[in-house]
């Protein structure tokens, strides 16, 4: 079984060759570890290998690590669903939220932010599927909302997220990002800050850079399979 660092490295090559070969620097695409369920010492083995950017899906487990792991230059990015009652946690511990789907969280996370702290950089989770149990805001309500939140002062509005349906087919994979890059595309003159679109995990990666990605969130491909945890309820909508 290759070592976490050995994973590392080949999602990085294959970054590189997919970023290349859209004719995109291989600069332009950023990794995200998606180290949730994965103990503070693999998130350790991960840095010690380079790696910066670190997402997180339950706000407890988190902090634990973000307690554990007081390493410098470490990022650590939330892009769980959000409940209300954990915005203040959120809004004082992360750099990156990618998943504010709705104008109340993105207030909370505002008025909850540090002072002393730099502007909180925020995406917005789009639904692609329309499922009605899925997190995320449609894509006809994006323009509007990205209105709001642009006039949050404690809040960076840096771009677009989502998680679509499992797909096999690249063809098919690269139809359903195809719309978020493009509506991207048009709303980034319109903000300082926007310039990332993260789409693409460990199954769908390379159709998501062919699309634009920035930042491609990986877990299984770097930390293998995930144990299961059930210690967070289901989101407050």
């Amino acid at each position: 079984m290759a070592s976490i660092a050995e994973n590392i490295s080949t999602i990085r090559e294959q970054i590189t060759k997919c970023a290349v070969a859209s004719g995109r620097s291989p600069d332009s695409v950023s990794l995200l570890a998606v180290s949730k369920t994965q103990s503070a010492e693999r998130v350790r083995e991960a840095f010690a290998a380079g790696q910066r950017d670190f997402g997180e899906n339950y706000v407890q487990e988190a902090l634990a690590k973000i307690a554990a792991l007081p390493l410098p230059g470490i990022c650590w990015h939330f892009i769980g669903p959000i409940q209300s009652n954990k915005t203040r946690e959120i809004a004082g511990n992360f750099a990156w939220v990618h998943s504010v789907d709705r104008l109340k969280i993105a207030q909370r996370l505002d008025a909850q932010r540090p002072v002393s702290m730099a502007p909180l950089n925020v995406c917005i989770q789009v639904n692609l599927s329309a499922e009605e149990t899925k997190s995320g805001t449609s894509l006809e309500e994006v323009e509007a909302l990205c209105a709001q939140i642009g006039q949050l002062k404690n809040l960076r509005l840096r771009g677009l997220m989502a998680i679509p349906a499992p797909c096999a087919d690249p063809v098919l994979q690269r139809e359903v990002f195809r719309p978020l890059a493009d509506l991207l595309n048009r709303l980034a003159p319109h903000y300082p800050h926007m310039d990332t679109l993260s789409i693409g995990m460990s199954d769908d990666f390379e159709s998501a850079i062919a699309e634009g990605s920035t930042i491609v969130r990986i877990g299984s491909a770097i930390f293998g399979p995930r144990a299961q945890i059930t210690s967070e309820p289901t989101p407050q909508q």
